[in-house]
């Protein structure tokens, strides 16, 4: 019930910003019944279609052909739909700046319009010819009236009133007025300004959130980047002073990142040459029959001391058991509430809490309960939360991913609202915390302001 619940809470906010999108980008942008209208209006219902199958496929059992194909163009839509929708509220205050802009530029235009036709309508009045005079037959001697034959007297025809080449003052000034009167109070109609204050702060949005998109997923495919961290411990001896673990998590090998992503991590942690690997869980998005062979690459580990695994949530939604037990075949160690000891400290591991659904959640008296407190302890965790169970059973580093450090901004922000510490590293208590941001991406193969990492971390022994 409360599942169901989530999901129609979901829809309904996908719906919610769709419309708005669309809206802003297609409705107030093209024409009604226009050929581009008519692609944003299929792409504003093909695309979520895309997202929401790309999310369940894997999930309803899907094919991975399916998958494949689906996720791709569906989960990269969802990360393009966030910085649309983030860059169009920014859009939002832009709008009334740039329409009032527009308009202080029209009317500076209406009035130098309004001056230039006053200026020539005075100076047609002062300037125009004047009227000619009226030319007067000149009187000669008059008419004989003593001839012989009479002779009739005749009226000259009266000649035409020549017209002014100056127009009447009254009717000039008129014309102007008439002429200003006519003119528009802007040169740009309203409906024009709209449409050019659309077009302009929608075609920025949708470079900002593409040209992010493209950011963040160049980020994912080019492979993490190595960081490294030193950790003093205060019961860890001389001899293990600077032992060197390559923390890596979150390689979610899957649909979208599959066996060239796992080679590039491998050659990544090679490259460092650590003294031991730690995988702290999720390692993929799917089963051990659709990804087996993905993940591969990871036999090729090399570590003085090993490679461990614990499982992370992403196990138990792709059958933790069948990778544990795959891994294993890999070469990798699974640490199942379970430890092993180091030259110089004990290696502890944890199960995901996911897996309490399934009766295999943590178990830190079984990993912990017995062991020598005097020495140090290195517990492998998949998420944070399980800080405070690490406190209280004497550990002194844990190491952990799951947060993404966020993996797109703002996401950080909530992704602190659930975990205590969402990347670095961290005290609490006796005990520290360090938490990665991961080798890979789920969902979007998108990163933005948590860039992907594996870390070198360090040990350093105070004694020495």
């Amino acid at each position: 019930m409360i599942f169901a619940l989530v999901a129609l809470v979901v829809l309904a906010l996908l719906a919610s910003v769709h419309r708005y999108v669309w809206r802003r980008l297609v409705g107030d942008t093209t024409a009604p019944g226009s050929a581009l209208r008519t692609a944003g209006t299929v792409a504003a219902f093909v695309l979520p279609l895309l997202s929401v199958g790309a999310m369940t496929a894997g999930r309803i059992g899907a094919p991975f052909w399916l998958q494949q194909v689906l996720a791709w163009p569906g989960f990269l839509w969802l990360a393009t739909l966030l910085y649309l929708t983030l860059a169009l509220l920014v859009g939002e205050f832009v709008r009334p700046v740039l329409r009032r802009v527009l308009e202080r530029r029209d009317a500076a235009a209406a009035d130098r319009t309004t001056a230039a036709l006053s200026s020539e309508a005075v100076a047609t009045t002062t300037g125009g010819t004047r009227p000619r005079t009226e030319e007067l037959v000149p009187a000669g001697p008059a008419p004989s009236t003593t001839s012989a034959d009479p002779v009739p007297e005749t009226t000259p025809p009266a000649e035409p009133e020549p017209e002014s080449s100056a127009p009447d003052p009254a009717t000039a000034t008129a014309t102007a007025d008439a002429s200003t009167a006519g003119a528009p109070a802007t040169p740009l109609a309203h409906p024009s300004r709209r449409l050019f204050v659309s077009r302009v702060v929608g075609g920025a949005a949708a470079a900002a959130g593409l040209a992010t998109v493209g950011y963040g997923a160049a980020d994912v495919l080019s492979g993490p980047t190595v960081k490294r961290v030193t950790v003093p411990l205060a019961k860890l001896p001389r001899a293990a002073h600077g032992f060197r673990i390559a923390v890596v998590s979150d390689i979610h090998i899957g649909p979208i990142l599959g066996r060239a992503h796992t080679r590039r991590i491998v050659d990544t942690i090679n490259s460092t040459s650590p003294d031991l690997v730690a995988v702290v869980g999720d390692l993929v998005d799917g089963s051990v029959a659709d990804l087996g062979s993905a993940a591969e690459p990871l036999a090729g580990l090399r570590a003085r001391h090993g490679s461990f695994f614990v499982t992370g949530n992403h196990e138990y939604f792709s059958g933790a058991e069948q990778w544990v037990n795959h891994v294993r075949e890999l070469g990798l160690i699974p640490l199942e509430n379970a430890r092993v000891e180091m030259g110089g400290f004990d290696l502890a591991g944890v199960n995901d809490i996911a897996g309490e659904t399934e009766g295999q959640g943590p178990d830190f008296g079984r990993a912990l309960g017995d062991r020598d407190r005097s020495r140090a302890a290195v517990l492998l965790a998949h998420q944070p939360v399980v800080i405070h169970d690490a406190v209280e059973h004497g550990v002194d580093l844990q190491l952990s991913g799951h947060t993404h450090g966020g993996q797109l901004w703002p996401g950080n922000y909530l992704a602190e609202l659930a975990n205590p510490t969402v990347a670095g590293l961290e005290r609490y208590g006796d005990t520290q915390l360090f938490v990665s941001r991961g080798a890979g991406a789920w969902g979007p193969p998108v990163r933005v302001g948590a860039p992907a990492d594996i870390t070198v971390v360090q040990l350093a022994s105070r004694q020495a």
